[in-house]
């Protein structure tokens, strides 16, 4: 069963400038998908090149992924501040062919605290009661 959900995006390098005072609130790069792709095969947060573009993100480096398809080359890109369901985080970005959907993996899972559940989709950690309880690694 496919699950999507809403995921606020806003370039975390623009952000930064805004609390600097150097950056108005408002020119703050930032976008909506509602229908990102929640794919527990998936790790991180991942962006078709035309989001990356929106949002101003910078290529960092060069890395190896394992897709469906086999291992591959994928950009690794500055981080965003990412919101699903209330809950904020920031991650780096791993880009994707352009057509593909935006996916949410395990970890941006891990960080909000929530779970997918099979019936209602995303909903808090249940066996946290809503509260949201981080992991100390």
């Amino acid at each position: 069963m496919r699950h999507t959900t809403q995921i606020e995006l806003e370039n975390q390098y623009d952000l930064v400038a805004v609390k600097l005072g150097v950056m108005n609130p408002e020119d703050v790069r930032r976008l909506t998908v509602t229908d990102a792709l929640v794919d527990t095969g998936a790790t991180g947060l991942c962006l078709p090149t035309s989001l990356i573009e929106q949002l101003g993100l910078t290529p960092i480096e060069m890395t190896r992924a394992r897709a469906a398809t086999g291992i591959v080359e994928r950009t690794l890109y500055s981080e965003v501040q990412f919101t699903i369901l209330g809950r904020t985080r920031s991650i780096q970005i791993t880009d994707l062919p352009e057509g593909s959907p935006v996916l949410v993996g395990h970890m941006v899972l891990e960080h909000l605290d929530l779970c997918l559940d099979i019936k209602k989709g995303l909903i808090y950690n249940p066996a946290h009661e809503g509260e949201w309880i981080i992991e100390i690694l």
